[in-house]
């Protein structure tokens, strides 16, 4: 055989090598485009969704959980802000978004209790949204300025009674815990305030603070950073919070309720069970991090570890608690 004659065997070889390596990555590529079988989760970044301003409770945790987070997953985790409506406004766009687990979003109760109970139309129902795993709660506690005429929970009552809607007092978003413990007050101590919502935590502060409102309903971090601002008359906790030791609780004033937000994080209902225990995983990694547990208590936050069975079912404990009490407050 002449030389041309070898020469062209063997590009003829390399081609046909080369076309059925080009064969197998067009196969592959086509498994990664979901023509075959899925890639395994987490292949490419993830959205964290915080449904309030950024500063505040969710922002604050999602930005000490992100580190740990991209470790558990091996991913980049990309936090994302989308707030409104107390929050509805990112709950329907993930219950309405792709259930593929790169989308999952900080979950607030009651708020994600309340809206579908109370509105026409939230956008969501509470169902819609699969709960994969709880790590905090605030309590709430009310506050005035530390220059205040009110020294205690009963002066500031006393004059709301004799002043009805007099009193502002600032909160985070309507149809939220700050909401809920303002109609709670009210109905327990036959009195009537102004609530001013803010689209989250951190804008509420900053009115309260900036002198827009007599008082606020404020999350337990906000209490413990702000306490030299204020004069903190009572929390929402059955007994007294660890951080706060001189407040006294609502219950100990004589008004028997608590007021408290828990957080966690939820996917899109039908999103895989696979997928939904790899992120309950990861964020069960974080919150048992003993660096993450002492940061989070240093700044005034309650730590839980609740993974996806059993925040489901303390949401469906929480759902028929609120429910009575909304019934009895009149707002169903």
């Amino acid at each position: 055989m002449s030389k041309n004659g070898r020469n062209g065997q063997i590009t003829t070889g390399l081609c046909a090598a080369l076309a059925v390596l080009f064969a197998l990555i067009s196969a592959a590529e086509a498994v990664a485009a979901g023509t075959g079988e899925p890639q395994a989760y987490p292949s490419r970044a993830v959205n964290y969704v915080i449904p309030f301003d950024a500063g505040g409770q969710s922002d604050i945790t999602a930005q000490y959980q992100r580190e740990g987070l991209e470790r558990a997953l091996g991913v980049d985790v990309v936090i994302r802000h989308q707030p409104g409506a107390g929050g509805a406004l990112a709950w329907s766009a993930l219950a309405r978004g792709s259930a593929d687990g790169y989308t999952f979003s900080g979950n607030n109760i009651p708020h994600i209790i309340i809206q579908p109970l109370v509105r026409e139309n939230a956008g969501y129902d509470t169902d819609d949204l699969r709960p994969v795993y709880m790590f905090q709660t605030t309590p709430i506690g009310l506050a005035v300025a530390a220059n205040s005429r009110f020294n205690t929970l009963d002066e500031l009552i006393a004059h709301a009674r004799a002043n009805p809607g007099q009193i502002t007092v600032s909160g985070s978003g309507t149809h939220s815990g700050h909401h809920l413990a303002i109609l709670q007050l009210q109905y327990l101590s036959d009195t009537e305030f102004t609530y001013i919502p803010a689209t989250g935590a951190a804008p509420s502060v900053t009115n309260f603070l900036g002198g827009h409102t007599q008082a606020i309903l404020a999350n337990s971090d906000d209490l413990v950073q702000h306490r030299n601002a204020m004069k903190i008359l009572a929390i929402g906790t059955t007994e007294r919070f660890h951080a706060l030791p001189d407040v006294p609780t609502f219950i100990e004033r004589g008004y028997d309720f608590t007021a408290g937000i828990d957080r966690g994080v939820t996917v899109a209902r039908d999103t895989p069970e696979e997928i939904v225990r790899t992120l309950e995983a990861a964020f069960d990694a974080v919150s048992r991090d003993r660096t993450f547990v002492a940061e989070m208590q240093a700044l005034g936050f309650e730590i839980h570890q609740k993974g996806a069975d059993e925040f489901s079912a303390y949401i469906e404990r929480k759902k028929e608690e609120i429910i009575t009490a909304l019934t009895v407050l009149g707002e169903l």
